[in-house]
């Protein structure tokens, strides 16, 4: 798909870049990717945010905008159908639907996720000629549902222990029958759950001592017998991205289902593990967003206030100085991070990219935080969208597989330690 084939309804555009193209050097696609997101954001996304985030409901009438704009199939390869995004050339498109609805660009990461892990960072990774061919294969018949019928993938990760974290073995199991996989087990915040037509699911193939080496990658039908979504959803912020529990009883999935071979994702995981990074740039929106709120809310320029201003407040001014170097700081790091991710990062690179992760989650709650002390009593309001970004960028820290506390305790032991060093 062309950029000039998509369709926009309003090409209405007010807001700066969040990375300008001359500045940070984008290529043209980079440029003209989030453009259209960002055009996106404000004519369709934008308007119905607050609907998701009040009724807990999956954004749906935004990911059939997205299948028809193409964004659905934003890292499928050209040939496929797709825009062909690389890594980075996904992680700024990402961040300018962020900016927009946090909920949207979180879940559109779970789908997107199905097609570029599979997709160019697979294609880093060593595979013997026929395990490539039959990937390949594999991956186009996932790639044609998406662009053809509008198909949504999910991603269920967690477990509540500590596999999604890297650290054991995934609990959910499959094992090998005839023509397939049996798949038991359970995830739960499992973003997409009663929206998605396919889920990703990360499980291990059942022996009898389970490996992380055994990690499989399983696209199953949602309507597949044995699948069942339970529990309610009702948290602090995401709120529509809609996490509920998913169980797996004696599943049935073909052998064609796997969105990587055997033991792929695991290679993937240790050699290219910039691939967790990609929630992130849902919170670099979020705090572009609180930011443009402060500056539009001050210069009296917030559609739904009065046309007062309070930008000649020393307190205000100093607020939004604050707020400029925090998100500067921000965006510099992470922009440094995603232009050097590839597989086999060095330590240095490695650092960086845990120290990226945790300042990304961390400053946009408090870009948000302080947007709503210096806005005052209005930002609280609902009918605005700055508490809503402020309960969304909370929860960016809590995300695995890198979570805030994670970062940090990867950071000071990687810091100290070289690889195999202890201190027995």
């Amino acid at each position: 798909m062309s950029l000039a084939e998509t369709h926009i309804l309003d090409a209405h555009d007010t807001l700066a870049p969040i990375f300008d193209p001359d500045a940070f050097r984008l290529t043209d696609q980079q440029a003209e990717l989030t453009a259209l997101a960002r055009r996106f954001g404000q004519n369709s996304l934008a308007p119905r945010a607050d609907q998701w985030d009040r009724d807990a409901i999956f954004p749906m009438a935004n990911f059939r905008d997205m299948h028809a704009n193409g964004l659905l199939a934003v890292c499928i390869p050209t040939e496929e159908g797709g825009y062909g995004a690389d890594y980075k050339t996904y992680m700024l498109t990402a961040a300018e639907i962020g900016r927009h609805c946090g909920t949207t660009s979180l879940t559109w990461n779970m789908h997107v996720c199905s097609t570029l892990w599979p997709g160019v960072l697979a294609d880093d990774l060593k595979m013997d000629p026929q395990a490539r061919r039959e990937h390949e294969t594999r991956r186009s018949v996932h790639y044609a549902r998406i662009v053809n019928d509008g198909a949504i993938y999910a991603q269920p990760f967690s477990e509540g222990g500590a596999a999604a974290a890297g650290f054991q073995p995934f609990g959910t199991t499959a094992r090998r029958v005839e023509g397939g996989w049996i798949v038991n087990g359970k995830k739960i915040f499992a973003s997409l759950s009663g929206a998605a037509n396919y889920y990703g699911v990360l499980c291990t193939e059942e022996k009898e001592n389970l490996s992380r080496r055994d990690t499989l990658y399983l696209a199953i039908p949602a309507d597949a017998q044995g699948v069942e979504v339970f529990g309610d959803w009702d948290p602090l912020g995401m709120r529509g991205t809609v996490s509920r529990n998913l169980v797996f009883k004696d599943v049935f999935v073909p052998e064609d289902a796997a969105l990587m071979p055997k033991g792929v994702y695991f290679e993937a995981a240790t050699t290219w593990p910039h691939m967790f990074l990609t929630l992130s740039p849902t919170y670099m929106g979020i705090a572009q967003a609180a930011y443009d709120f402060t500056v539009k809310y001050l210069r009296g320029e917030m559609p739904g206030t009065p046309p007062v201003k309070r930008r000649m407040y020393p307190t205000k001014q100093h607020a939004v100085a604050s707020m400029h170097i925090t998100l500067e700081q921000t965006k510099a790091l992470w922009f440094q991070v995603i232009s050097e991710a590839g597989p086999n990062p060095t330590k240095e690179q490695m650092l960086r990219a845990y120290a990226a992760q945790y300042t990304v989650m961390e400053n946009a709650n408090e870009i948000c935080q302080l947007a709503i002390r210096t806005c005052g009593g209005q930002s609280m309001l609902k009918t605005l969208p700055l508490e809503r970004m402020y309960r969304d960028s909370r929860c960016g820290s809590l995300m695995l597989p890198w979570t805030a506390e994670l970062c940090v305790d990867r950071l000071g032991r990687e810091a100290l330690y070289e690889r195999g060093e202890s201190d027995d």
